[in-house]
């Protein structure tokens, strides 16, 4: 089956993600992005203050922002929001949703596939129309390879890399518009037990002058504390590639890369990080690269200053006691 055309007068709809009563970052980002798709783009947003958050929306190219504010609607239930979505989707044109990835999104990505018989392409860099179809790109077999994915499906849905996309102010008229969509029962079976406030970023990594990074060589999260003992040995901080935050080893506000933060650091040192494109975007234009790598083929080496081949196990271990040494030395103690 081929993929179905993409007709530049279809405006997407983009998902605005409500977060406390603010849009997240990342999906204003969508909203400049999605507007060179087919030269206007859609936004909705759900719960508590969304209407304030979709007066707001054409400061960043939304022509029309669709809002609903109904009791029955928590940011953080993925069922109410999905009956908003797809009224909206009902009874206007739209054919193409573009989600940023959070964990709500996931479920509304799936609930959408599920009702609407939408197909669903996750993970996705970037998003273009390319003689008349749609296509996305995106990063497979460990981030080595860019491919292209299309879509077969009259509804498609684009779940977008977390980050991929900054705001950009593109001032338009826009209108605003209350949905009332009739909510299924199922929504108001769950409901949120506790909500614990996430621990606020505890390291600026675009201000830290030696970064010691960890990627998918560390074996364990317990060897995250081998790369802290170095980083203080050398006036540094931790940071980490995707992988290690995909596993739950560490928070995104350590992560550098496509979809982290980009830095720029005195010394930037990789260890057990492979350095596929996804990674170096974010740390490439440090001041001097060093990488530990048991990989002699790794990509890493190819942009690095200084390189070792072995196990970071082993040697940074060595590195943050020979530092530890020449710092007590230098200190007379």
């Amino acid at each position: 089956m081929s993929a179905l055309s993409y007709e530049t007068a279809d405006l997407p709809l983009v998902f605005v993600e409500n977060d406390g009563g603010s849009p997240t970052p990342g999906s204003l980002g969508l909203l400049a992005r999605g507007r060179t798709l087919a030269g206007g783009v859609a936004a909705v947003v759900t719960g508590p203050g969304s209407a304030a958050i979709a007066e707001s929306l054409d400061r960043y190219g939304a022509d029309v922002a669709y809002f609903s504010d109904a009791a029955d609607l928590d940011p953080e239930l993925a069922g109410p929001q999905v009956d908003v979505i797809e009224a909206v989707l009902r009874d206007n044109a739209y054919r193409t949703v573009l989600i940023e990835n959070s964990v709500v999104a996931a479920d509304i990505a799936a609930s959408l596939a599920c009702r609407l018989e939408a197909g669903v392409v996750w993970d996705l860099q970037d998003i273009e129309v390319r003689d008349g179809r749609l296509l996305g790109t995106k990063l497979a077999l460990n981030d080595t390879v860019t491919i292209e994915a299309g879509w077969t499906s009259d509804i498609r849905v684009a779940v977008i890399r977390l980050g991929a996309f900054e705001p950009v102010a593109v001032a338009v008229r826009g209108r605003v518009q209350r949905v009332e969509p009739a909510f299924r029962p199922t929504g108001s079976r769950v409901s949120v037990a506790e909500r614990r406030v996430a621990a606020v970023a505890d390291v600026d990594l675009g201000a830290a002058s030696v970064i010691v990074a960890g990627g998918r060589g560390l074996r364990d999260q317990a060897a995250l504390e081998l790369l802290e003992e170095l980083a203080t040995a050398m006036s540094g901080v931790v940071a980490v590639s995707m992988p290690l935050v995909d596993r739950g080893w560490s928070g995104h506000s350590r992560q550098v890369g496509q979809t982290g933060q980009k830095v720029r650091p005195r010394l930037y040192l990789a260890c057990g990080i492979s350095g596929q494109l996804g990674h170096r975007v974010g740390m490439e234009r440090s001041r001097t690269i060093v990488a530990i790598n048991t990989d002699e083929t790794a990509p890493i080496f190819g942009i690095c200053d200084a390189g070792l081949i072995g196990d970071l196990h082993t040697v940074v271990p060595e590195l943050a006691r020979r530092f530890r040494e020449a710092h007590d030395k230098d200190s007379g103690s």
